[in-house]
Formats: structure tokens, sequence, C-alpha cells
């Protein structure tokens, strides 16, 4: 079993994935000390001027965004706690969590789109719903090249199922970046 003190997980994938719920179950269920940082959180801190990230004209606010998330994620993996980022991270925002020197996990969570746009759509409140953005972004984390390695199929699985999965995952050592 892998010793994940120290580790950064980004748990990412399109909208309706998962990643939060499977993302709380891993830090609960951790045998070290953990952190939890939802990347949604970090655009919520831009309380003025803030551009809807799926939006072409918010591109240099998403590449602040991703380098404050991973200088955070770095500052707790150096206080040898096990990482995980929870959010829409999709390869076009790794470059920041590449120039770590803390190991980097990146696993995909991939539903099907009917089952992702039907999650948006159950959670309410000011989270996306619409099912053109959703669409995009299930899009973009199709045919990923060298990254489809990083892809788990979700598709039918139980939270339980999903989670072990994820473990599975993290422990072989295959989904981390070089």
């Amino acid at each position: 079993m892998l010793h994940i003190s120290g580790h950064i997980l980004i748990l990412t994938g399109p909208p309706g994935a998962g990643k939060s719920t499977t993302a709380r179950h891993l830090v609960r269920s951790s045998s070290t000390a953990a952190v939890l940082l939802h990347g949604d959180d970090f655009w919520h801190f831009i309380r003025q001027g803030a551009i809807p990230p799926y939006l072409p004209e918010a591109h240099e606010q998403n590449q602040c965004v991703m380098r404050v998330l991973a200088r955070a994620a770095e500052g707790y993996a150096k206080g040898n706690y096990f990482v995980v980022v929870d959010g829409i991270v999709g390869p076009w925002f790794l470059d920041p969590f590449r120039t770590l020197k803390q190991p980097v996990h990146y696993i995909i969570l991939r539903p099907d789109l009917e089952a992702a746009i039907g999650r948006c759509h159950q959670r309410g409140g000011d989270t996306l719903s619409d099912p053109a953005p959703i669409t995009a972004l299930h899009r973009q984390f199709s045919g990923l090249a060298e990254l489809e390695s990083h892809v788990i199929q979700t598709a039918g699985q139980s939270e339980e199922a999903t989670l072990a999965a994820v473990w599975r995952a993290l422990n072989s050592g295959l989904y981390r970046l070089s």
C-alpha cells in the first residue's frame, strides 16, 4: 500500500462525475492526516469581476486560480498531509501542478453524459445545471491521448465502487503525473 502522506491527488472529471462525493469519502477513509481542497471554492473567492470559468474569456482568471490551487496543495503536502484536490482540473490546467516537487496523482472520473447531466440537475442551488456547458466539459474529458490511462469509467458504479476504484488506482502508482 502506498504511503500517501505528502502526496497530492487531483480528482477530476466533468460536472456530475461524483468528484466531491468521492473526495469526501477519500479524506474520511484516509489512514493519514488529509486535506480536502474543493476547487470550486477557489473560483468563489473572487468576489468582484469573476467570469464563469467555462467561458473562453475566463482563460487568464482560470490560469491564476490553478496556480493558487496548486500552491495551496503544495503547502499542505509539504506539511505531510495527503491532499485531495476536488475540481475540474483538465489537462489544460496541469502545468502548475507538474512543477511541484511533491508526488502528484491525477485521476479522472468519467460518467456517461446522461448521468452527469442528471446529477447536476438533482443538485439544485447555484451549481452548474445547463446541459450545454456540462456537455462541452464532458467532451473535453474524452479522448485525452496519453492521459486516457488516468480515467476511471464510473457509469453504473455505486459510490462505494467508485471509491474502491480510486483507492486501487492511487495505490497502483500508475496515475502519478510525470
